[in-house]
C-alpha cells in the first residue's frame, strides 16, 4: 500500500475559493447554491463538507456544459 499513488479527483471548498479568487463566505454561499441545483457543475456535500468533482468543475471553467 505504500507504493500506491492516489490521484485527487475532487476540489475542496478552500481550493475552489483560491481558484475563483473569492472570499470564504462567498464560496460557501456559491457551493450551497450550486449544490441545490447541481448546475453549472456537480457538488457533493457530506455533512458540512463540500467536495467538487474536478472533471465537472474543470469543464465548467473551460466553458463546457456538464
Amino acid at each position: 500500500m505504500a507504493d500506491m499513488e492516489v490521484t485527487k479527483k475532487v476540489y475542496s471548498a478552500d481550493e475552489i475559493q483560491v481558484i475563483l479568487g473569492i472570499g470564504r463566505s462567498k464560496v460557501y454561499e456559491f457551493l450551497d447554491s450550486v449544490n441545490k441545483k447541481q448546475e453549472p457543475f456537480r457538488v457533493i456535500k457530506i455533512g458540512r463538507i463540500y467536495r467538487v468533482p474536478k472533471d465537472s468543475f474543470d469543464r465548467w471553467m473551460n466553458g463546457e456544459t456538464i
